[in-house]
């Protein structure tokens, strides 16, 4: 029997919109979990292989409490930074989603981030938290909002979805590589259809794993033979050649064939005189 575990949530806190607030919890829409993933394991012990964090200089093994942060600013040469200076400028969370504005639901694919569901933490902010929802389903735009993780503040765009709402951080601009460095212009593509595609490789490893399990022998496939390089101005000398010497191959058949046909006759002939 297989337990389900119920999903912890990334971040608690509040949503605000105008006068209105309700206590809310962040799940991240998307996972990684699913896929199959490998460790690193010894061939000879079948142990797996663990890593220790060495000085690059004296190859020394160093205590995780001796480790700080740098910043790189030239070979070698780094800006220190304690534990304590990153605290100093660390944003304050306030807990709060705090809607600022809306925009038009357009919102341009290269700034969008990490996906998010929101849903309701309470049974008492539940119709506080329907009447948000349906504020911004009302307005027809896409809700913006700032939202602290791991000291770090974070833009995000909030639209309903189902009974609860979507939200995805957005990268800033400095995040986003501009456009005209790689190309010109950027065609227009049809609908996005998710289910058209597929994970070949992670369905491989899938079959991998259950043959490996039941015993299957697992064989290698062969390497494909190189293909042939046919120089084309050899081959058409060569069919030039061919058919000029396929004539007068010909004409050398005809006289055999017609000295094939006079000794046939002679050798009827001499037949009949001896049996005369």
């Amino acid at each position: 029997m297989e337990y389900v575990v119920a999903p912890r949530a990334y971040w608690k806190g509040y949503l605000k919109l105008s006068l209105v607030s309700c206590p809310v919890a962040l799940f991240p829409a998307s996972s990684e979990r699913e896929k199959i993933s490998f460790n690193q394991i010894n061939k000879k012990t079948g142990n797996r292989i663990r890593y220790r964090k060495v000085d690059a200089g004296t190859g020394d093994e160093v205590d995780s409490s001796d480790i700080i942060k740098g910043y790189e600013v030239g070979k070698g040469q780094y800006i220190e930074i304690e534990p304590e200076e990153l605290e100093a400028i660390a944003i304050e969370s306030k807990r709060t989603i705090d809607i600022d504005e809306f925009v038009p639901k357009k919102v341009d694919e290269l700034y969008l981030n990490s996906p998010y569901y929101l849903v309701p933490n309470s049974e008492v902010g539940q119709q506080a938290f329907a009447v948000i929802r349906e504020a911004i389903r009302k307005e027809g735009m896409v809700a913006l909002g700032r939202v602290v993780f791991t000291s770090r503040e974070h833009v995000i765009a909030l639209e309903p979805r189902g009974k609860g709402l979507l939200g995805v951080t957005l990268r800033y601009p400095y995040e986003v590589r501009k456009e005209a460095e790689y190309f010109d212009d950027i065609a227009e593509s049809g609908h996005f259809k998710p289910e058209k595609f597929e994970d070949h490789y992670e369905d491989a490893l899938k079959e991998l794993l259950r043959k490996k399990q039941s015993g299957q022998k697992i064989e290698v496939p062969r390497e494909r033979a190189p293909a042939k390089v046919i120089n084309l101005m050899d081959a058409l000398r060569r069919s030039v050649d061919a058919e000029r010497g396929g004539g007068g191959r010909r004409e050398a058949e005809r006289p055999a064939s017609a000295s094939r046909r006079t000794a046939k006759k002679a050798a009827r002939s001499n037949a009949g005189k001896r049996a005369g």
